[in-house]
């Protein structure tokens, strides 16, 4: 979710809370480089040492890296379309030879006796129909008997993230009739469905000939909600800051909620990141008092984006005495946690696991991963003997990136498992979690978080007691570790053809030429852009860094920054740094997915500073390595008149051969969500939101609707806009982007 350029539903994800004093990177290390002395320190000779190296994450896993995996036999070289321009239409725009089909949509029912969706407001049991918000997604297989598997190019289960709703004035206003409540108490109704839209879906899917279908009635088709209860796995079960009402042994929780990124384990089960959580949550202004301000509850707190008397996204709270609303007030109510939910939070900012195939088992929330805004989750190549590795990302601004490295050592029959969430319990319920600290040399080191590597909170007020500590309040021991503050750290991917780690940072308004996120090498860039006239500041654009290890479970790397994301008029000195061309500029990178059959790496956009000129878009990119480009200095005045001068590794310049626009989405909406079949002939990604910046006002009057779509593509009834999943195909039969 856009937070750099807010639109007016995202004001609960403005989440800005790490005011800690980290050192900046030019603090740790003075030195400037300079093309020859990147290349000396090693960055190219790490990329060339991994050259055919390692697999994919999520969808893009390669044949060798577990179950659910496809070959990456012949990676493409070229990109074999040309490049669509930029779009205001309400449309979905496609590169010339593809074409684009809806395959399901928000409301879509999942069962065969829930009607058909309405969509005027008026429909209900959204727990047996698609959620909303529709965002990370990956393939699951199915044979012609409906058994899993790895090969299955025709039927396939879709898991798929909901991650929010569109709203304005507290209420989802497009699932209600009128608009629905704007003002507390809110109504139950309207809550229930709101509680029940958020989750994952898993849906059958299938092929005939050229057409896509979901299949209504499947008995794989399954929801989890904010209702659906689910197991707490790794160092917090059983934690007394997990102790509730609900569950008195911190064992037990319900729910997830603000599903984002997801992930495709090398045990062939679906993890699912929980990313901007706090904002559902209520607490009154006394909160704070009653609990003692230097109470370790409400430090995090605080550092986790909840201050006492603040507003709650949709003032779930509000909606009666019942358990399912109370249970989003945290504030210390009762004599003791065991009575109230002051820990209810707590229970939400995890990584959840799933097994797609078995509706059967419950979720599990794996806390070993740490607890922050979550996205997606990469993993390296598992090795026979070596941890697996997972890579993530901490999506506010000035957060960080980590990684997990398992205790267990990886054993290739365990891709195969009967009992893959057994497996999961394995290998993601122990090991040793890392923050990431990049210094000016292109070097960079994984910072330990565990009660092994004694940590001091920055904070004198809080202190570590267990690793089940760590695992809550991740964010304080990374305070403490001074890991690097990012310009909001989302998606991430392994590339194919060398092992190396990208992860997209969308943009940071708060990124100045000093202060607390004052620029560094590895967020080189403040500046001023116009849209339409007015202001924006920071890192407005966004840009990608990639990340090199010889072994995934050291803890030193190498590193660039693979693009600058930027418009193409911008001054290339300062902004447009990777020479962006009306054919590949984009905004706000927020999806990022390497294509496990082509290798492609596929770059979707979530802007709102560019959407002046353009709605949201896929790009797709063909990658090189990290230490291929040369070094950048930017150079700033500070507020004394002294100058201040920032050195970066880069990658080479993106030429519109290598880097090129997709497709572009309707109205108002992000692009987001992919994966393939495992032949690379069918790609699905999500078109989440189009229409939000409609007003609430005009819920009655479909004329002042911003977006149609995708009814005005034909799918579906009412005139309302919808999340949807589309299939794209290439008329000739084709693979995706050759």
């Amino acid at each position: 979710m856009n937070t750099s350029n807010p639109r007016p539903n995202d004001i609960f994800n403005e989440e800005d809370s790490n005011t800690s004093s980290n050192p900046h990177i030019d603090a740790v290390v003075s030195a400037r480089l300079s093309r020859r002395s990147m290349l000396l320190s090693g960055v190219g000779a790490a990329g060339g040492a991994l050259l055919g190296g390692i697999g994919l994450s999520g969808c893009a896993t390669s044949a060798t890296a577990g179950a659910g995996a496809a070959t990456l036999s012949a990676p493409l070289s070229t990109l074999g379309f040309a490049a669509v321009g930029k779009s205001l239409m309400d449309t979905v725009t496609v590169a010339d030879g593809y074409q684009t089909q809806v395959l399901y949509a928000l409301g879509d029912p999942l069962t065969a006796s829930t009607p058909a969706y309405k969509n005027d407001g008026t429909d209900t049991d959204f727990d047996k129909r698609a959620g909303d918000h529709h965002d990370g997604m990956e393939w699951f297989g199915l044979d012609a008997n409906g058994k899993p598997s790895t090969s299955s190019t025709q039927r396939a289960l879709l898991a798929i993230n909901h991650e929010a709703t569109t709203d304005e004035k507290l209420s989802s206003f497009f699932l209600h009739a009128n608009g629905g409540t704007s003002k507390l108490p809110r109504p139950a109704s309207e809550v229930d469905k709101e509680l029940a839209i958020h989750g994952v879906s898993v849906v059958e899917i299938e092929a005939k000939g050229s057409q896509w279908a979901y299949k209504a009635g499947s008995p794989f088709n399954r929801r989890v909600t904010t209702m659906t209860e689910v197991l707490v796995h790794g160092p917090a079960k059983g934690s007394e800051h997990l102790v509730t009402k609900f569950s008195p042994d911190g064992t037990r929780a319900r729910g997830t909620l603000n599903n984002c990124g997801t992930g495709k384990t090398p045990w062939n089960t679906f993890v699912s990141g929980e990313e901007n959580w706090s904002g559902y949550f209520y607490r009154d202004a006394k909160d704070d008092d009653r609990r003692g301000k230097k109470n370790p509850q409400v430090l995090g707190l605080d550092r986790y984006g909840r201050k006492a008397g603040a507003a709650s996204r949709h003032g779930w709270e509000s909606a009666g005495a019942g358990d399912s609303y109370v249970r989003w007030n945290n504030g210390a109510l009762a004599s003791d946690a065991k009575s109230d939910y002051r820990n209810e939070m707590n229970t939400f900012g995890y990584v959840v696991e799933m097994d797609a195939y078995n509706s059967r088992l419950a979720v599990r929330k794996r806390t070993g991963l740490g607890r922050f805004a979550h996205e997606s989750v990469s993993f390296a190549k598992p090795v026979p003997g070596q941890p697996i590795v997972a890579y993530m990302g901490d999506d506010s601004r000035g957060e960080y990136m980590y990684k997990f490295v398992s205790s267990a050592k990886w054993d290739a029959a365990d891709a195969h498992s009967a009992n893959p969430l057994d497996v999961g319990d394995k290998y993601l319920d122990k090991g040793t979690l890392y923050a990431a600290s990049f210094k000016a040399d292109g070097t960079g080191q994984w910072l330990e978080l565990s009660m092994a590597n004694p940590i001091v909170a920055a904070n004198p007020d809080f202190a570590f007691k267990s690793d089940a500590d760590i695992a809550i309040f991740t964010r304080l021991a990374a305070d403490a570790v001074n890991a690097t503050k990012m310009d909001r750290p989302e998606w991430g991917g392994v590339n194919p053809r060398t092992g190396d780690f990208y992860m997209t940072l969308t943009n940071n308004s708060n990124r100045t030429v000093d202060g607390e996120m004052g620029v560094d090498a590895a967020n080189p860039r403040t500046y001023t852009d116009l849209k339409a006239g007015k202001e924006q500041k920071g890192n407005v654009n966004g840009h990608i860094i990639r990340v090199a290890q010889a072994n995934p479970a050291d803890t030193k790397f190498t590193w660039d920054i693979y693009l600058f994301a930027s418009e193409a008029d911008a001054d290339k000195t300062r902004v447009n740094l990777s020479n962006l061309t009306d054919d590949n500029e984009l905004s706000a990178p927020d999806g990022l997915v390497f294509s496990p059959s082509t290798g492609v790496c596929w770059i979707q956009t979530d802007d709102g500073a560019m959407t002046d000129k353009t709605n949201c878009m896929l790009l797709a990119a063909i990658p090189g390595k990290v230490g291929d480009g040369s070094s950048k200095t930017l150079t700033y005045k500070r507020e004394d008149g002294s100058e201040k001068r920032v050195d970066t590794p880069m990658g080479k310049a993106q030429s519109a051969d290598i880097l090129k626009r997709f497709l572009v989405g309707p109205v108002n909406c992000e692009i987001t969500g992919l994966c393939e079949s495992p032949d690379g002939r069918a790609m699905f990604i999500n078109i989440q939101h189009p229409g939000e910046l409609t007003p609430m006002a005009d819920i009655g009057n479909p004329a002042k609707y911003t977006s149609h779509w995708p009814a005005n593509a034909g799918y579906g009834a009412g005139q309302r806009p919808r999340s949807a999943t589309i299939v794209i195909t290439k008329k000739d039969g084709g693979v995706i982007g050759s």
